[in-house]
C-alpha cells in the first residue's frame, strides 16, 4: 500500500447513517473513510478494554475503512468478523518464523514495470498500490508499490512488454485494487489492452464492489460492456455479512455489463473458519450472482500470523462443506507456493 496515497485521503468525520455511508460519489466516500483506530472504535461503540492489544501506530500499512463497510459491522461486538479483518493489532508487530514480507515470491515473477508472470497464458498487472480497505491479512501489505506519479509511466511500459509476448491471452488487473483507478484512467488502460491482438480476456481482482459499491458506476459498466475483451470480475468477500444490499446492486450492474463474477476468499481464523460461515457466504454469493472460486489458505505474510488456520482444520472444514452444499457452491481450497505452475489444491498429505 502506497503511504503517499494513504496521506492524501484524510478522513472527514461524519455520522454513521445510511445516506452518508452509501454516497454515490465514491471519491468523496474514500476521503471520508476512517483512518484512525479511535474513530473506528467510536463509530462502533467499542471500548479498548474489550479488545486484544491494539497497534498504537499501524503505519506504514495504515488503516482505512470506508464508512459503508463500517455500517455492515455489528456495533458493540468486539468479535465482529468484518471488524477483525481491519482492526490493527499489536500482534502484527511480532516476528513469527515462516512469515515473510513476500510470502508468494512476487519479486521472482516481476518482469518489470509491475508486470508479474507466474502461470501459463496469464499475466498480472499491478495497476496501483492503493486500496479502499486495508485488510490486515493482505499478502501485498509490504509490496514496494510505485509512487503515484510514476504509475502511469509504468503502466505504459507494461503494455509495451505485453504486446511482445504472444503466449499471454489473459491479463489480470490487480494491485492494490484496480478499481481505485477512476473511469478515465481505467478506460485508457483498457484501450491499451484491447490494442494487443492476442488478448482475449481481462480479469479485474477487486474488493471495491464489496467494500465501496458506489465505485461500480454506470460509466464503468458501460466501458466493460463495450470492451472486445471478455470481462471477468473476481471479488474478494470473506464473510456473508460483507454482501449487503448495496453490494448486491453493484454486482447486478456488473452482471448486466456481461462480466463473469467469481469470488475468492481467504480462510481466516475467527472470521470464516466455521462450516456455518462458509455455507452462509456461498449462499449469499449465489444470491448476488457470484460463484465461489477459491478459498485460499493464508499467505504467510508478516503481520498476519494470528489469522492462520491449520491445514488439518481447513481440510476438515472443506470435507464437511461438500456434504452441506451443492458442488458448484464449494470453493476450491488452495494455497499459492512460490514457483508452482498453478494454485495448488490442499489435499491430505500436502505440506508446506
Amino acid at each position: 500500500m502506497s503511504s503517499s496515497i494513504n496521506q492524501e485521503l484524510n478522513p472527514t468525520i461524519l455520522p454513521r447513517s445510511g445516506s452518508g455511508c452509501q454516497t454515490q460519489d465514491w471519491k468523496l466516500a474514500l476521503r471520508q473513510a476512517i483512518t484512525e483506530t479511535a474513530d473506528l472504535l467510536a463509530a462502533l461503540d467499542l471500548e479498548r478494554d474489550r479488545l486484544p492489544p491494539l497497534d498504537p501506530d499501524p503505519r506504514p500499512f495504515g488503516l482505512r475503512v470506508p464508512r459503508a463497510f463500517v455500517a455492515l459491522m455489528r456495533p458493540g461486538d468486539p468479535d465482529d468478523p468484518l471488524l477483525r479483518q481491519v482492526l490493527p493489532l499489536a500482534s502484527e508487530r511480532l516476528v513469527v518464523p515462516g512469515f515473510a514480507a513476500d510470502p508468494v515470491d512476487d519479486a521472482a515473477a516481476d518482469q518489470g514495470d509491475g508486470l508479474l508472470v507466474k502461470y501459463h497464458g496469464r499475466a498480472l498487472l499491478i495497476t496501483t498500490g492503493a486500496c479502499a480497505l486495508h485488510c490486515r491479512h493482505c499478502f501485498r501489505r509490504h509490496y514496494p508499490h510505485a509512487a503515484p506519479e510514476t504509475g502511469q509511466r509504468r503502466l505504459r511500459a507494461a503494455l509495451a512488454r505485453l504486446a511482445t509476448d504472444r503466449s499471454v491471452n489473459e491479463v489480470i488487473l490487480s494491485g492494490g485494487d484496480p478499481l481505485m483507478l477512476d473511469d478515465d484512467r481505467l478506460g485508457t488502460l483498457l484501450d491499451g489492452l484491447e490494442a494487443i491482438g492476442q488478448l482475449r480476456r481481462v480479469r479485474l481482482h477487486s474488493r471495491m464492489p464489496v467494500v465501496l459499491p458506489a465505485r461500480v458506476t454506470e460509466a464503468l459498466c458501460a466501458r466493460l460492456a463495450a470492451s472486445r475483451l471478455k470481462p471477468v470480475v473476481v471479488i474478494h468477500a470473506n464473510h456473508a455479512n460483507e454482501l449487503g444490499d448495496a453490494a448486491a446492486t453493484a454486482l447486478a450492474r456488473l452482471r448486466r455489463a456481461g462480466a463473469m463474477l467469481l469470488n475468492q476468499a481467504v480462510l481466516l481464523r475467527g472470521v470464516n473458519d466455521s462450516v456455518a460461515a462458509q455455507c452462509a457466504l456461498s449462499e449469499r454469493l449465489l444470491d448476488c450472482g457470484v460463484l465461489p472460486y477459491y478459498l485460499h489458505q493464508l499467505d504467510r505474510v508478516q503481520g498476519a500470523a494470528h489469522f492462520q488456520v491449520e491445514d488439518a482444520a481447513a481440510r476438515t472444514l472443506l470435507a464437511t462443506l461438500r456434504t452441506q452444499l451443492p458442488g458448484y457452491l464449494v470453493p476450491r481450497l488452495v494455497r499459492e507456493l512460490p514457483g508452482a505452475a498453478a494454485k495448488l489444491p490442499l489435499r491430505a498429505g500436502d505440506e508446506l
